[in-house]
């Protein structure tokens, strides 16, 4: 998108809601009576409709939309906190209040803003950096970069010389700041009453035992230390003590099976690795003792053999007695690290020094290893939550998501934790003992800003609404989503029961080679879409290209790629520099290709596809899968789908759809026909899904990802090449779905 251009949509808004007041702050319609005429609810909602129409161009074909927001006859549009979002209301405007009070208020100072960051990134950038402590500042050139795989090998490189420590940025900092009585952690545990916490003194102090005993033991500035542990405040504890020292630590989900950890253990060759001797999850007990043992013996037939495993006793979930323990290399955390000083001297690294490795899987070949390192994501993880979350100093914010992927990295560690704030970390499942379970932990701890997965928010919705409505939830001011599209009933059961109609979501894309967000709505300044991600963050220029690499302008679909760096950006593949460049570089040259699928509507508003390996070829249609699947989920007997491609003798390729029913709801050869007669209705014949295959559930990671190539492999009936499936939640799932492939 260029931003320069008067012909810019997101240029076309400002510049029509430019003629408002700007000295008058709040949100956009309130702007238009002086505030002795704002008398009634009604009026500020005939009001809003009424600047809608005016300023903003609604895209009539929106159904034809990926996302699916259904057709919608005229512009309507909701006050936060006035009234619900609904099938016809596709604009929600922040309230005077929330806009009165946001970092970012208005439009005009977002663009204003995102121009800056556009026509000088290194000043933009240099300033916000200059907030954080350096032991010594960047050169004169505060970033560099090539994207072109023309021009040479690909490098990025931000605040290059500069001498910084994002543990010390965490923390001491905080402490020197006067924070050191503030929470820092709230740690919820898996069973109901179990709790503890952790103000940012007590976190550096437990901090720097862990890295003394880390030094003790020969871990130095650019080692590798894996980290295999659940969400016990010893997670973040590991990654921030690592960092603290210079040693790169690389997280594995623990959820991964043996061969999965070895694999990266084998790839990194880590002096340490961190564990604990089991957890429990909801019902279940998981011994991760035993799978660190079998990666570990796996791992040294390769050669890579690790001298020390230190594990967490866990008394919770098992006991010492039931541990098996190999002598010599197995130590127990609570009989060490207590025994060492709980000050620990920083070792300064330089801004490109490595911080972390997260691996990432793919269906075929080894996991490439994201490398990220230490200036660029300090700052943009820190801006990032700052902004998209609006946060403020009283917040007290909850991520679901596990450390073992990049949004546990971003924003349960260090983002949240470089601004001051006080995190929830919870060990459970959030169906666990009921569905009530992340309402209760919200009200418990005044939960302010709540991020979690589509996946989750669409599992709730399949339960009964007063497993929500019976918890107050009046803390919660912010919700977010990450991890997949969202689609817009979802969106709107998480804006109207759980946000009760008051709380902007931020709906955000990044992913794990982002470092951070990368599209996202800033509460307070825009008036939100269901289901689009809004506009880019600051530095941020995205471009949608057709096949040929060619940018298209205005309304269009195409594939979502980035021009020109920011300081987030992973910097190479882990010891694969040529696949760093032929996955994400040569698709495209001259950008950085997401992989993903996009459209940008008339008034610039952008919405995420999918994959692209996730959009299917039907008869010359090029169709995304969350199209399909916002279409099905607008059934209201349908809670959840997903849909994959399949090979098709005529079409070339067929649509297979995974659907899952609202509870007590009975499968039935009628119900198939509404749910295909729906897409058709949604999208057009074209889209109709070849096969309805009944779901009790899905494949999921515990962070909610959907494992597609798994229900790819069962359409295909390739079940012999189903391959890892110990990562789910709840494995169980596979052997239903194929009992019922032919019902």
């Amino acid at each position: 998108m260029k931003i320069a251009s008067p012909s810019s949509p997101i240029l076309t808004v400002v510049s029509s809601l430019g003629s408002l007041d700007p000295k008058i702050s709040g949100s956009l319609g309130s702007r238009i009576l002086p505030a002795t005429q704002r008398s009634s609810p009604s009026d500020n909602l005939l009001l809003h409709r009424t600047m809608s129409s005016n300023y903003l161009r609604h895209v009539e074909s929106m159904s034809q939309l990926p996302s699916g927001a259904g057709k919608i006859s005229q512009l309507n549009a909701v006050v936060l906190g006035e009234s619900l979002a609904s099938e016809d209301n596709d604009l929600i405007f922040p309230s005077k209040e929330f806009s009165g009070q946001a970092l970012i208020s208005s439009p005009q100072q977002y663009m204003e803003m995102h121009k800056r960051s556009m026509d000088d990134p290194a000043g933009f950038w240099s300033d916000i950096a200059s907030e954080f402590y350096w032991k010594q500042k960047w050169g004169d050139q505060v970033f560099s970069e090539n994207l072109d795989v023309r021009k040479g090998p690909i490098s990025i490189e931000w605040f290059k010389g500069g001498i910084t420590n994002i543990c010390y940025n965490c923390l001491d900092k905080n402490v020197e700041a006067g924070l050191g009585d503030k929470t820092a952690i709230y740690w919820e545990g898996n069973e109901l009453g179990v709790d503890a916490s952790l103000t940012y003194s007590e976190l550096l102090q437990q901090v720097c035992q862990l890295a003394n005993y880390l030094k003790d033991n020969g871990v130095k500035k650019g080692d590798a230390v894996v980290i295999y542990l659940p969400m016990l405040m010893e997670l973040p504890i590991a990654m921030l003590a690592c960092a603290r020292i210079g040693a790169v630590h690389s997280v594995v989900f623990a959820g991964f099976s043996a061969d999965s950890l070895a694999q990266r253990i084998i790839d990194c060759k880590p002096k340490v690795i961190l564990t604990c001797n089991a957890v429990k999850r909801g019902p279940k007990t998981i011994n991760l003792k035993a799978i660190v043992d079998a990666a570990l013996d796996q791992s040294s037939k390769d050669g890579v053999s690790v001298g020390i495993c230190l594990t967490y006793d866990n008394s919770l979930a098992t006991t010492r007695e039931n541990t098996k323990w190999h002598n010599g290399r197995d130590v127990w955390w609570q009989d060490v690290i207590s025994q060492y000083p709980t000050s620990c001297e920083v070792e300064w690294v330089d801004a490109e020094d490595p911080l972390f490795l997260l691996y990432t899987s793919g269906s075929t070949g080894k996991p490439k290893g994201v490398l990220h390192t230490t200036g660029g994501y300090m700052i943009y993880t820190a801006t990032t939550f700052k902004y998209a979350f609006d946060y403020k100093s009283t917040d007290v914010y909850w991520c679901t998501a596990d450390c073992g992927w990049i949004t546990g990295h971003s924003y349960v560690t260090y983002g949240p934790m470089l601004n001051g704030a006080t995190v929830v970390v919870f060990e459970g499942a959030p169906n666990y003992p009921d569905s009530g379970r992340c309402w209760d932990i919200v009200d418990k701890y005044k939960v302010s800003i709540f991020y979690t997965a589509p996946t989750l928010v669409r599992s709730l919705m399949r339960d009964d609404d007063k497993y929500v409505t019976r918890h107050s939830r009046k803390s919660l001011r912010v919700l977010g989503s990450v991890g997949e599209p969202i689609n817009p009933s979802a969106w709107r059961w998480f804006f109207n029961v759980v946000g009760d109609s008051r709380c902007p979501i931020s709906d955000t894309w990044w992913q794990t080679e982002t470092g951070g967000f990368m599209i996202t709505p800033l509460p307070g300044a825009w008036p939100q879409k269901p289901g689009s991600a809004t506009f880019p963050f600051f530095g941020v220029q995205p471009v949608i290209v057709d096949e040929k690499g060619i940018e298209i302008e205005g309304e269009c679909s195409g594939y979502l790629c980035v021009k020109g760096s920011w300081p987030g950006a992973f910097r190479t593949l882990f010891g694969d520099h040529e696949r760093y460049e032929t996955t994400y570089f040569k698709p495209f040259a001259g950008y950085y290709f997401s992989g993903d699928g996009c459209s940008r509507d008339k008034d610039g508003y952008y919405w995420l596809t999918g994959r692209v390996d996730d959009v299917i070829n039907v008869s010359g249609h090029r169709i995304g899968t969350a199209e399909v699947e916002s279409a099905l989920v607008l059934h209201p007997q349908c809670a959840e789908a997903a849909v994959v491609g399949i090979e098709h003798e005529v079409k070339g390729q067929g649509i297979y759809a995974f659907v899952t029913l609202l509870e007590g709801v009975p499968y039935s050869e009628e119900l198939r026909k509404s749910l295909v007669l729906m897409v058709r209705n949604q999208i057009g014949a074209f889209a109709a899904p070849d096969r309805i295959h009944w779901a009790p559930g899905l494949p999921k990671t515990r962070s909610g990802k959907i494992m597609r190539r798994i229900l790819r492999k069962i359409a295909s009936r390739q079940l012999e090449e189903l391959g890892d499936i110990s990562t789910l939640a709840d494995p169980s799932v596979v052997d239903q779905l194929i009992a019922l492939a032919d019902v």
